[in-house]
């Protein structure tokens, strides 16, 4: 699959458009710096939250929106993802800078956040087919590299102890999924997925660890430097919270098992022609940069991490049905459920279902 149509901007989609000058007049109050005129451009990538770019005659900004329409509740908090991108720049950790959230519907209808727009190339396709071969295990070192470093942030020390609750991840994070999926009776019913939400809660592995989790650490992302094997700051922190670091690298690394289908995937790729390091090897290079032996359960939260992409998509099929999805290609991403739910169950059996 081409991810061409990931790329770029376009217009504002109909069912997005906003009052511009009721936003520009918001960012001369509240954006330090800020001189218009605004022009007003809309990414074609992202599903959840639309993402717009924000064209001065100086510089650009990114703004990030609740979309509008009926919600799930607790989804699309825009609010979370401006305050832990805050928290990461306190941290040194690569983020785009937060220039304002505005909590206020009467200004363009939903919540948003300014930030910096940040130059560099993001890797839409997991192969890297832009990058030199002899490059291409520096762009895979530089991933890994910089999610072992999200997980040892100190979460406390950056203001972020209340961001979710200790503990118990893996059970929480199921339920939290179980309920979604079940409450969208529009985007009916799967039996791979009936299968795993009767599996998931009887195979979650001992041991307990806390960290900042990112929730969607993909190549497409984060952004890379224009010309070097360096991620100058990571992207959509909406699926953040405090949880399992496992359940974080494992989503990661799930790109090693995923058909290129509808996100970066690296399942039927040459890895040695390719030049990139095996999944064996991504795992071993992880275990060194976050200082540890071993990652037992690893199969488990991989099985767990297919099981919760799926429920994600079944709910951009739910919301597609219902006319209030985010990009243009939501129809292709709810066509794709069926063929995500039965590769999630694959992941349980090989976890031992």
């Amino acid at each position: 699959m081409s991810f061409e149509d990931q790329k770029g901007t376009s217009a504002v989609r109909d069912q997005h458009r906003f009052d511009e000058a009721a936003l520009a007049a918001w960012m001369t109050a509240n954006v330090a710096g800020y001189e218009g005129p605004l022009t007003v451009e809309q990414f074609k990538g992202g599903q959840s939250n639309p993402t717009y770019k924000l064209v001065t005659p100086g510089r650009a900004y990114v703004m990030r929106r609740k979309p509008p329409g009926q919600l799930v509740k607790g989804a699309h908090a825009v609010d979370r993802e401006a305050r832990v991108l805050t928290a990461m720049e306190k941290a040194d950790f690569p983020v785009a800078h937060v220039h304002g959230l505005c909590t206020d519907d009467s200004v363009i209808g939903t919540w948003f956040f300014i930030m910096d727009m940040v130059e560099g190339r993001i890797m839409w396709d997991a192969t890297f087919p832009d990058v030199d071969r002899e490059d291409r295990p520096a762009y895979f070192a530089a991933m890994n590299a910089t999610i072992a470093a999200l997980h040892r942030v100190d979460y406390k020390a950056v203001g972020l102890e209340d961001y979710g609750r200790p503990g118990s991840y893996f059970e929480r994070q199921i339920a939290r999924w179980t309920k979604q999926y079940l409450a969208d009776e529009e985007a009916g019913r799967d039996p791979h997925m009936d299968r795993l939400i009767a599996w998931l809660p009887t195979a979650i592995p001992d041991g307990e660890e806390v960290s900042v989790v990112h929730g969607d650490f993909r190549s497409d992302n984060m952004i890379f430097h224009a010309s070097e094997p360096r991620i100058v700051a990571v992207l959509d922190w909406e699926l953040s919270t405090l949880g399992h670091p496992l359940a974080d690298f494992a989503y990661h690394a799930m790109m090693y098992r995923m058909p290129p289908l509808i996100v970066p995937g690296l399942a039927g790729a040459d890895l040695a022609a390719l030049n990139i390091p095996s999944e064996e090897d991504y795992v071993a290079a992880y275990c060194r940069n976050s200082g540890r032996d071993s990652l037992p359960g690893y199969d488990f939260a991989m099985a767990f991490n297919f099981f919760r992409f799926a429920a994600i998509i079944h709910g951009i099929k739910g919301r597609y049905l219902r006319g209030t999805a985010a990009n243009a290609e939501a129809k292709t991403r709810a066509d794709a459920f069926p063929a995500l739910a039965e590769l999630a169950w694959q992941q349980a059996v090989r976890a031992g279902a």
